[in-house]
C-alpha cells in the first residue's frame, strides 16, 4: 500500500485537507508582496542636479542630451551666457550638490541618492535579496530534512517579520541591505517548505490542482501589493506594513500539520499515526481512522522506515545515470526561468506604462496562465508542459528586441504574454521537481533546484547594466537562456499520474521501466512479417482485445507504473 492509498482512507482530499492548504497558502499572499516590494521601494523618481548654492536668482538652466531630454546627471558649472555666440558648448559637471527628486513618493534611491554613478547600488540591493533566498535554498533545505519541515517553516515566518520590520528602521543602505538578505532567506524556507507540504498531504491525483492552488494565492498576492504602495507613499511605513504580519503567521503555523511521509523516515511512526488519526477524524472517517495501527504503518511504509537511518547529501542528487539527468536539466530550467522571470517582473519602469496598472496587470496574467498551467500538466503532462512554457517565453522576450520603444502598448503586451509564461513555468517547476525526487533526497533537491532559479534572479539586475553597452544585449541574453531551459526539460522523464518515489534505486527502475515501455521499432517490423505466430493471452496491453494469431507491436515490455 502506498502513502496515496493510506490519504484515500482518511477521507482523500477532505476537510482537512482543505484547512491544510488555508493555512499555508494565506502567507503566500504576504509572500509575494516581499518579493515584488522593491518594484515600488525602490523606484526612481525624475530628478535633476541641485543648484550650487551660491547659483544665481531665475529658472535653473539644465543641460539636454543628444536626444533633447534634459540632463539627469550633469549640470552646468554656470548658467549658459546669452551673450556666447550660438554653438557655443558651456562647460558641464556632476552633481556636485545632491539631486532634486520630483515625486509624491519617497523611495530608497531617494533617500540615499542611488542615482547617477551610484544607480548599481538599487541593482545590488535586489541582488542581496535574491542571494538571500540563494543561500536560503541550501541551508533551511537541508535542516528541514533533518528537523521538519513544520519547524523550518515557522522559524521562516519569524524570521521574514523580524527582518522585514528591521529593514524598515535601516539607519543606512548596507544595514538595509543586510535585513533584506535575511528577509530572502526567510522566503526560501518558506518556500521550500510549502510546497513540500501541500503536495505530501494530498492523493496523487490531485497534486497538480494543489500545487497550483498554491501559486494562485502568489498571484493574488501581487494584487494587494499595488493597492498598499498606491495608498502608503513612505517607504519605510510600506515595508513595515507588509512585514508585520508574519508575526502572526507565525502564530498560526502551530495548526499545521507536519509531513507523515519525514515524520516515518525520521523514526517517529507513532506520532505519524497520531497525525493520520487526527486527520481521517476531521474528515468524519473516525472509524477507519481508528482501524489504523501501528504494525499496519511500519507494514506499510517498511521500505521507508530501513531508510531512516541513512545520510543523504547533495552528492546523491548526482549518484545515479538519471538523477545526473534529472538534476542537470532541472537545474538549467529553473535558472532560466528565475533568470527571465525577473527581467520582466522588476523592470515595470522599463515599459513607460504606470506602474500599480502595470503591476496589477503582470498579477493578472497569472490568472489564467496557472489555470491553463493545470489542464496541460493534468492531460499533456508536466514534461510538454514547462518546455512550451519556457519556449514561448524566451520567443517574446527576443521579439522586444525588434519592436521599437515608440510601440509601448506591442512591447507590454510582449512582456505581459513572456510573464505568465514563466509564470507558467514556475508553477509546474514546484511540482514537477517534487515529483522527479525521491522522498529521502526531495526536499535537498528542490532546495538546490531553487538555488538555481536565484542564481538566475541575482544576475538578472547586473545583466540589465549591459544596456549601456547595446540595449538589445540584455534581452538576447534573457531570451536564449529561456530557450535553453526550454530544450533542457525536452530531456525530462514523465511523471503524470506516476505515484511519488520514495528512494533513489525507484527513480532508476522508473525511468528503465519506461525505456523498456518505449515500442522497438525492428519488433514492430517483425511482428508486421510474422502474422500466424501464436501469443500468449497474458502479454495482451490492458484494456486491448488481442488478436488470436498476432502480437500487437511492443507486447510485453510494458509493466505499468511501479508500486511504492
Amino acid at each position: 500500500m502506498t502513502f496515496s492509498d493510506l490519504l484515500d482512507r482518511t477521507g482523500g482530499y477532505g476537510p482537512f485537507q482543505f484547512l491544510h492548504l488555508l493555512l499555508l497558502g494565506l502567507p503566500v499572499l504576504g509572500m509575494a508582496n516581499h518579493m515584488l516590494l522593491q518594484i515600488f521601494t525602490a523606484t526612481t523618481p525624475a530628478h535633476h542636479c541641485r543648484p550650487p548654492p551660491n547659483a544665481s536668482a531665475g529658472p535653473w538652466v539644465l543641460p539636454t542630451g543628444p536626444d533633447g531630454k534634459s540632463e539627469r546627471c550633469l549640470r552646468f558649472v554656470r548658467l549658459p551666457n546669452a551673450s556666447l555666440p550660438n554653438g557655443t558648448q558651456e562647460a558641464t559637471e556632476p552633481c556636485l550638490d545632491g539631486w532634486v527628486y520630483i515625486s509624491s513618493r519617497d523611495s530608497i534611491v531617494s533617500e540615499w541618492d542611488l542615482v547617477c554613478d551610484s544607480y548599481k547600488l538599487k541593482e545590488l540591493a535586489q541582488s542581496a535579496f535574491m542571494a538571500g533566498i540563494l543561500i536560503g535554498g541550501i541551508v533551511l533545505g537541508n535542516l528541514s530534512d533533518r528537523f521538519g519541515r513544520k519547524m523550518i517553516l515557522s522559524c521562516s515566518y519569524l524570521l521574514l517579520g523580524a527582518s522585514g520590520c528591521c529593514a524598515a528602521f535601516s539607519p543606512t543602505l548596507l544595514a538595509y541591505v543586510v535585513f533584506r538578505f535575511l528577509a530572502g532567506c526567510s522566503i526560501s524556507g518558506i518556500t521550500l517548505s510549502t510546497v513540500i507540504l501541500c503536495v505530501e498531504w494530498v492523493p496523487t491525483r490531485v497534486r497538480a490542482i494543489q500545487s497550483t492552488t498554491i501559486g494562485y494565492f502568489y498571484t493574488f498576492g501581487q494584487f494587494i501589493l499595488p493597492g498598499l504602495a498606491y495608498i502608503i507613499h513612505q517607504w519605510r511605513w510600506l515595508q513595515l506594513t507588509v512585514s508585520v504580519p508574519f508575526f502572526i503567521v507565525f502564530l498560526s503555523s502551530w495548526w499545521i500539520s507536519e509531513s507523515v511521509r519525514w515524520m516515518v523516515l525520521s523514526g517517529k511512526s507513532s506520532k505519524a499515526l497520531k497525525v493520520l488519526r487526527r486527520a481521517a477524524a476531521f474528515n468524519g472517517k473516525k472509524e477507519e481512522g481508528e482501524k489504523f495501527s501501528l504494525e499496519e504503518l511500519k507494514h506499510n511504509l517498511q521500505k521507508e522506515i530501513s531508510l531512516a537511518k541513512a545520510k543523504y547529501t547533495i552528492t546523491d542528487l548526482l549518484r545515479t545515470p538519471v538523477l545526473r539527468r534529472v538534476t542537470l536539466c532541472l537545474s538549467l530550467a529553473w535558472f532560466s526561468t528565475g533568470f527571465a522571470y525577473y527581467s520582466l517582473a522588476m523592470g515595470v519602469e522599463e515599459f513607460g506604462v504606470n506602474i500599480y496598472v502595470l503591476q496589477i496587470i503582470f498579477g493578472g496574467v497569472d490568472i489564467p496562465a496557472k489555470f491553463i498551467t493545470i489542464l496541460s500538466m493534468s492531460y499533456l503532462g508536466r514534461h510538454n508542459t514547462e518546455a512550451a512554457a519556457l519556449l514561448l517565453a524566451g520567443g517574446a522576450i527576443l521579439a522586444l528586441i525588434f519592436v521599437p520603444s515608440e510601440l509601448q502598448t506591442l512591447r507590454t503586451a510582449l512582456a505581459v504574454f513572456g510573464k505568465g509564461c514563466l509564470s507558467s513555468s514556475f508553477s509546474c517547476l514546484f511540482l514537477y521537481t517534487s515529483e522527479l525526487y525521491p522522498t529521502v533526497i526531495r526536499q535537498t533537491g528542490l532546495g538546490i533546484s531553487n538555488l538555481w532559479t536565484r542564481v538566475g534572479s541575482m544576475l538578472s539586475p547586473m545583466v540589465k547594466t549591459l544596456s549601456e553597452v547595446q540595449p538589445f544585449i540584455p534581452n538576447v541574453i534573457y531570451g536564449v537562456f529561456a530557450l535553453l531551459g526550454g530544450s533542457a526539460a525536452l530531456f525530462l522523464p514523465e511523471t503524470l499520474n506516476q505515484p511519488l518515489p520514495e528512494t533513489i534505486d525507484d527513480v532508476e527502475k522508473w525511468s528503465h521501466r519506461a525505456k523498456k515501455a518505449e515500442p522497438d521499432p525492428e519488433a514492430e517490423k517483425a511482428s508486421q512479417r510474422i502474422l500466424l505466430q501464436p501469443c500468449d493471452p497474458g502479454l495482451a496491453p490492458s484494456g486491448k482485445q488481442q488478436h488470436p494469431f498476432a502480437c500487437p507491436p511492443g507486447t510485453g515490455l510494458n509493466p505499468g507504473p511501479p508500486h511504492l
